[in-house]
């Protein structure tokens, strides 16, 4: 299993909807709206890293009120 942060910046206005949104979406375990250079920042699984592109760009992304992701994927040193 492949863990990741989503690091989400939103239109003004748009992060509380794009948070809610978001949190519906299979493979997403957490979403919250923040402060600070970003304005939602998301838990998501997958069972591949492949899997893990897949849900950012075919279904995180396409959430109306994002422009920008990074995508941050968890590593175990």
């Amino acid at each position: 299993m492949v863990h990741a942060y989503i690091l989400i910046q939103t239109e003004v206005g748009k992060a509380a909807q794009v948070a809610s949104t978001i949190s519906e979406i299979s493979g997403v375990t957490r979403a919250e709206d923040v402060t600070g250079p970003y304005d939602v920042i998301v838990r998501a699984e997958a069972e591949t890293v492949d899997d893990l592109g897949r849900l950012v760009v075919a279904r995180v992304q396409s959430v109306d009120g994002i422009t920008r992701t990074l995508t941050c994927p968890v590593v175990n040193i």
